[in-house]
């Protein structure tokens, strides 16, 4: 297996937020945001391991900026880790109001953890990530720590 590059597998995935995905105040349910990042997570890791994945384990999340009706949010999705069939994906989450010249806030960044599987369901290896730069390698050291203490836990 050729080892793949964080930027060979780097996504970034946005949308529009309509009232279709907010409360009756127009607050964008949390729900929401979560399924945007595991949608755009997933596609990150079936880009590397080029199998089919589910998701193992969601860190947890902490809404840092509201999320409104009309703001468009964008998901920043990088491999950080890889195991022998899991791969961990740090997604950031922007939002930004398009009524305003502020520009994009970070709204929260999460770790979604995928397993890559075959047809019958069963983990499948996947390919090595290929670390270039000095921030990835710490993201990849950090990702490590958190693997080792979800198994630990286990």
């Amino acid at each position: 297996m050729k080892a793949k590059t964080v930027e060979e597998t780097k996504v970034i995935y946005g949308n529009l937020m309509l009232p279709e995905h907010a409360n009756i105040i127009g607050n964008v349910h949390g729900g929401e945001i979560m399924k945007m990042m595991d949608n755009a997570g997933g596609v990150v890791a079936r880009r590397h391991s080029r199998s089919n994945v589910v998701t193992a384990r969601v860190d947890s999340l902490e809404f840092r900026h509201p999320i409104h009706v009309g703001n468009y949010v964008s998901c920043i999705c990088e491999m950080t880790h890889v195991g022998t069939s899991s791969m961990e994906v740090m997604i950031t989450v922007t939002v930004e109001d398009l009524t305003h010249e502020t520009g994009p806030k970070v709204a929260l960044t999460g770790y979604f953890t995928y397993v890559a599987i075959d047809n019958n369901g069963k983990p499948v290896p996947v390919p090595p990530l290929k670390l270039i730069t000095d921030e990835e390698k710490e993201r990849f050291n950090e990702g490590r720590e958190r693997y080792l203490k979800y198994k630990e836990s286990k």
